[in-house]
């Protein structure tokens, strides 16, 4: 699943850096690129600023990166370290059905920090990033009942005690903040930057 309306491609640093970019100045945005004010498209462009300008949760680190620049500016600064990589879900086919998919191996990611981005809906690339802490990241590969290969990265939450009671994780799962870890899928054109590591470790199934 990619994310609805999000941005193609990046702006290169400069020109990126000097467009508005603030949920304040969404009239010369939509204006800037030809967006009519009452659509569906400018909504979704000033949720995602809305989105970006919302305060950190605690023990959160987060940041809206307009360029591939930036992202790596706020990764590489987050981890401590140049030495990083980066894991997507990639699907082997284009236009898959939903199925079911058969789990054939496990394989670490990454430590206890991780980056994460996620693509927002905007005229341009914008990817709102975070520094999570108890978190980690496996690769999961499987097949699909139509032979589909699929290299999915899952992400597991340890500490969910800050989290917003109301969020769909805990509807879904029926629990409570803070009980127990909350794993998920990574969307296709989502990012998750990690340490790299030295060694992996694969777990069969």
């Amino acid at each position: 699943m990619a994310t609805s309306g999000a941005g193609e491609r990046f702006l290169p640093r400069s020109e990126a850096d000097a467009i508005p970019f603030s949920f304040g100045e969404v009239p010369q945005i939509l204006s800037r690129f030809s967006v009519k004010p009452d659509s569906q498209e400018a909504a979704e462009m000033a949720r995602t600023l809305h989105v970006c300008e919302a305060p950190a949760a605690e023990g959160e680190k987060r940041w809206c990166a307009t360029s591939l620049e930036s992202m790596v500016d706020f990764t590489t600064s987050s981890l401590g370290t140049s030495n990083v990589r980066a894991v997507s879900t990639v699907v082997g086919m284009e236009g898959t059905p939903r199925q079911e998919y058969t789990l054939t191996g496990v394989k670490r990611a990454g430590d206890d920090q991780l980056v994460v981005c996620h693509a927002e809906p905007y005229a341009y690339a914008v990817f709102a990033c975070h520094l999570t802490q108890a978190t980690r990241a496996n690769t999961l590969s499987m097949v699909g009942e139509d032979g589909t290969a699929v290299e999915a990265v899952a992400v597991c939450h340890a500490d969910t005690a800050g989290w917003n009671p109301r969020h769909v994780a805990f509807e879904v799962l029926k629990v409570q903040p803070g009980k127990v870890p909350v794993c998920h899928l990574v969307p296709q054109d989502h990012v998750v930057w990690t340490r790299s590591l030295t060694f992996a470790t694969y777990l069969d199934v």
